[in-house]
């Protein structure tokens, strides 16, 4: 009979396993489990602790910019957006952001895009903190991004090519009317296609307003649709593409920020652009845009756009290199030269100054040129005059208003530019300020104060006038020297000391 212990004895055929190593297994396993089990704890007491840091020391995107000491703008190169010349970094969107990376303490830094569909989708990306290049905020914009306050106002335009039957209205139009892709432009006709289901167009990437309004121009294409101030500022270099008429309400001009971010580069975006415009500094530079653009004349225009294709090629090398070495700006020398002869080295006029910068004789013999229609001479000695005249100025006085007392000095005579100066004062103005100085030359043609001054009458409105006049040929040549390049590459610019605003063309798009 089998008991009952060996009921449970195990058959012979299995090899029994000691009992220790069961016991052993079983630590082993246990061990692994706790490690497991420290390894998770420990992991997550860290990310409790990252987490805890992170939501009580969270970095807004002002702070971020802050931080790294930059403030990154994405735009697209053009006249006034952004672009570098012979005076530095330039664009009335680059001064703006420039004044407002100064106000947070940091460098503003330029991230240039080729095109309007691609600055658009980087907006808030690892390129940029925000976009501005002249960007009208529309409806469909606006679901994507988020809007600073307006900055500027402006209207949607057709434009066609004078000589051609004028359009009165979108229905009119007979011919190829091209705007930029994922333009504010588009979107409107878009719109407007609604209620005009002839209304045909097509869209281009790559390519800006100034582009657009030079096809017209040249009759490359026969209509476009741009902003007014952009046709305002192109019009004198591109005077065959004329207004038809206007096709929108005023739009505003805002810079775009990223929707996914805090809103705190964006709050204190507007309340920089309240300050900014409350003080007059926007309008100072408006007007400075559309200053030149007032001597509009489609005649006068023609006759410049002629004369540099056919008389400035032949002095250009030269007044580059003259200017160079005078430390002056070659197209404003060329312009000087222009409103002088309209580059005619054998100009003269009834007073006896002769030659491509029209010199008198003294002014000849102080600058040592023996034979002034020697246009190589002539240039040298006027740019030579025009930089010693530019000397004789205090040092305090600082650019622009620097060149452009200069340039009244060499069309009135440097003592009755003094004596204007001297008015200025009188009047509580800043002598030092061409904005001021320009207002007191006519009276020195008015006996009441020219006979208390030095040097006594002097037809004060010329030069005037004559510095406007060589502000907007100078103009024409920065924008005409702008549109022969080729198109701008994508690339980062760093930041760099603010230049001068000189008024080329606004296109928003």
């Amino acid at each position: 009979m089998y008991n009952i212990v060996s009921s449970f004895v195990i058959p012979k055929t299995t090899s029994p396993k000691p009992l220790g190593m069961d016991r052993k297994l079983m630590r082993q396993r246990s061990k692994k489990v706790r490690k497991i089990r420290n390894r998770s704890v420990l992991v997550a007491l860290a990310l409790a602790i990252i987490f805890y840091f992170s939501s009580s020391q969270q970095i807004t995107h002002l702070e971020r910019v802050q931080e790294k000491g930059e403030l990154v703008m994405l735009t697209i190169p053009g006249p006034t957006t952004y672009f570098e010349d012979g005076r530095g970094k330039n664009g009335l969107d680059y001064l703006i952001a420039k004044a407002f990376a100064k106000s947070l303490g940091v460098e503003l830094r330029v991230q240039s895009k080729l095109s309007l569909r691609n600055l658009l989708v980087a907006v808030g990306g690892p390129q940029g903190d925000f976009a501005a290049a002249n960007l009208v905020q529309t409806e469909e914009r606006s679901q994507s991004l988020r809007f600073s306050a307006p900055y500027l106002e402006v209207t949607h335009q057709l434009l066609y090519r004078r000589g051609t039957p004028k359009p009165k209205s979108l229905s009119d139009i007979d011919g190829e009317l091209l705007v930029i892709t994922s333009s504010s432009h588009s979107e409107q006709l878009k719109s407007l296609s609604v209620d005009i289901p002839q209304l045909r167009w097509r869209e281009q990437d790559e390519i800006e307003m100034g582009d657009l309004i030079r096809m017209v121009h040249t009759g490359e294409i026969d209509y476009t649709v741009v902003d007014s101030i952009a046709y305002l500022v192109n019009r004198h270099i591109y005077p065959n593409a004329g207004l038809a008429i206007d096709i929108s309400e005023p739009q505003m001009v805002a810079w775009a920020f990223p929707s996914h971010e805090d809103g705190s580069l964006l709050n204190a975006a507007n309340t920089f652009l309240t300050n900014y415009i409350s003080s007059g500094q926007m309008e100072r530079l408006k007007e400075q845009l559309l200053a030149q653009s007032n001597n509009f004349s489609v005649a006068d225009s023609k006759r410049l756009g002629q004369l540099v294709a056919k008389r400035l090629p032949t002095y250009e090398l030269l007044f580059r290199q003259t200017a160079a070495k005078n430390n002056l700006d070659w197209q404003l020398l060329a312009a000087v030269a222009y409103q002088e002869s309209h580059w005619n080295p054998r100009a003269k006029s009834p007073t006896g100054v002769r030659g491509l910068m029209m010199l008198t004789l003294d002014t000849a013999k102080e600058m040592g040129v023996s034979n002034r229609l020697d246009a190589n001479q002539s240039i040298k000695g006027g740019a030579a005059y025009l930089a010693k005249l530019r000397a004789r100025l205090p040092a305090r006085i600082t650019e622009p208003d620097r060149t452009f007392l200069a340039l009244a000095a060499y069309n009135v005579g440097f003592g009755h530019l003094e004596d204007a100066r001297i008015l200025t004062q009188r009047g509580g103005k800043n002598p030092d300020s061409w904005e001021d100085v320009r207002q007191y030359l006519p009276l020195l043609s008015t006996k009441k104060f020219y006979s208390t001054l030095k040097y006594g009458y002097a037809r004060g409105a010329e030069p005037v006038l004559y510095v406007s006049n060589i502000q907007y040929y100078r103009n024409y040549l920065e924008l005409y020297s702008l549109h022969l390049k080729d198109p701008p590459s994508e690339k980062t610019n760093d930041s760099a000391s603010q230049p001068k605003w000189e008024s080329n063309s606004l296109p928003s798009i």
